[in-house]
């Protein structure tokens, strides 16, 4: 009869075997999995111990060399791949971005920069490169964008114009490309904005985060301002209160409407309590100092 001591050696003998032919198998038939286990230094008696890790990572390798973009990626981890590195005598597997994650990445860096507030995907991929140049009515606009990226200092722009002529994807393109050279930047939806701050009333900490982030925003754009319904507290403690902090720290403003600037100001006078002309007119004299005022009358780009 066989010793407990003389099974245990048979079993051992017996797993090594099964272990050490599928490494070589692997080894034999799968060239990636060659060059990776190879690329290690390390001996096959190592190696063996992580024949299925490693067939993981060449697995990860095989889809690599037929993937094409980050969309067509097959491994497990989107944009990843599962990679071994050698510490000492032994192998750690991690999972290690792609050549497209990281364009991805280095392309959405300056998403970091913008904090946007209830705007669509399409406005925050808005881009310069993607404007529309063929209306001749948009060229007094981008030329005026041109030349502020140029020299991003002074005064912002108050531009008014028909609905869906492309008024905020202008502005919200320019807004994108000086966050892509570093610069913080806040991109409002302003009547969703005011309703965000009503809901945080209950909230002390969270009304003072987000008021102040627009606040002190390097560039603000107020996204459909006069869209919204007029109160008091909005009117006088919120937008009055934004302008004038942003108006005596020289912080560059921009604003989108459908209204011209004597309609908003007849827009801000009037709350369902009451008539007051005299705080509506103190609002418009923030806005004109901070801003220079284009119309654009344009095609209608939703329909």
């Amino acid at each position: 009869m066989e010793s407990v001591k003389e099974v245990t050696k048979d079993m051992y003998k017996s797993s090594r075997y099964k272990l050490e032919s599928y490494y070589q198998k692997d080894y034999d038939e799968d060239m990636t999995f060659r060059k990776l286990a190879n690329s290690t230094k390390l001996p096959t008696e190592t190696l063996m111990k992580y024949t299925t890790r490693l067939e993981e990572s060449a697995k990860c390798l095989h889809n690599c060399a037929k993937c094409k973009n980050i969309m067509e990626c097959k491994n497990e981890v989107q944009g990843y791949v599962y990679y071994p590195n050698v510490l000492g005598e032994e192998l750690e597997f991690s999972y290690v971005p792609c050549k497209y994650k990281k364009e991805m990445d280095k392309n959405n860096e300056y998403l970091d920069n913008i904090y946007y507030y209830n705007i669509p995907v399409c406005i925050k991929e808005a881009s310069m490169k993607l404007v529309d140049t063929k209306d001749k009515k948009r060229y007094p606009v981008i030329k005026w964008i041109k030349e502020f990226l140029s020299d991003p200092h002074g005064k912002g722009l108050y531009l008014n114009g028909n609905f869906g002529c492309g008024k905020t994807y202008l502005l919200s393109a320019m807004l994108n490309e000086l966050a892509k050279k570093g610069h913080k930047v806040a991109i409002i939806y302003y009547p969703e904005f005011l309703r965000g701050l009503k809901e945080s009333f209950s909230d002390p900490d969270d009304y003072k985060e987000k008021f102040d982030y627009v606040k002190n925003a390097e560039y603000l754009l107020l996204d459909d301002i006069g869209a919204d319904t007029v109160t008091e507290w909005a009117r006088d403690e919120v937008l009055g209160t934004i302008l004038q902090y942003r108006m005596e720290s020289n912080l560059p403003t921009f604003f989108t409407s459908n209204l011209t600037i004597n309609e908003l100001e007849n827009h801000l006078s009037t709350t369902s309590r009451d008539v007051d002309v005299v705080k509506a007119r103190r609002i418009i004299e923030r806005i004109k100092q901070l801003t220079t005022n284009i119309e654009m009358i344009s095609v209608n780009l939703r329909k």
